[in-house]
């Protein structure tokens, strides 16, 4: 199992998508999940429409460079596809993008981009699942899914990674306990990535 943070392994909310929270979690040994959006022509680390002070995604990728540590691209505005493979073409960072539009996620696929397609409950019928890399397994509304669903994707030959249902609000440890046992290629993208990570080594 690989653990995730999400936007970095942050202590207060200030801290998401921030260079400490990056920092902290590298020292953990997390990969991370983060977001990109451009500003002026160039890619930055951005959540919401960025401000001129976002955090340029060529410093995140400075960072991660010779960590063997994954990050997860969250892709929040289309047209990016060519950039971000670009920024990632001599970087030695495992990676993958995900969450762009359909026809986004269409134009990754013919240019070999990585990319994870989404399986939630309310996208229950994966888009372009034959040319995705992984799967981007959500509840938005429940934890609606179980170990069968993700042993359907790691058969088919996909990675799967997990959102945590804590993203939504909701406890996650029923869902970390039998996340835990399910062998093969799964990740955890996690708020909260110590306490994952203590709880599924147990």
């Amino acid at each position: 199992m690989k653990i995730l943070s999400h936007r970095g392994w942050w202590l207060q909310p200030a801290e998401k998508n921030s260079v400490p929270a990056f920092q902290r979690s590298i020292e953990g040994g997390y990969g991370t999940e983060t977001d990109i959006r451009d500003l002026f022509g160039q890619l930055v680390v951005s959540h919401d429409p960025p401000m001129r002070d976002a955090l340029p995604w060529e410093h995140l990728l400075d960072l991660f460079t010779g960590t063997r540590l994954p990050l997860a691209v969250n892709v929040k505005a289309d047209g990016l596809g060519p950039a971000l493979a670009d920024s990632m073409r001599q970087r030695d960072i495992p990676w993958f993008a995900f969450d762009m539009s359909g026809p986004e996620a269409f134009r990754y696929a013919t240019a070999g981009v990585p990319f994870y397609t989404r399986h939630s409950d309310i996208e229950p019928d994966p888009i372009l699942y034959r040319e995705a890399s992984g799967v981007w397994l959500d509840g938005m509304r429940s934890d609606w899914f179980e170990a069968p669903v993700i042993e359907r994707h790691l058969m088919a030959g996909k990675a799967v990674c997990v959102v945590s249902p804590e993203l939504h609000g909701r406890d996650p440890r029923f869902v970390w306990d039998w996340l835990a046992a399910v062998p093969g290629d799964v990740t955890l993208c996690t708020d909260y990535p110590d306490q994952a990570s203590q709880m599924i080594d147990q």
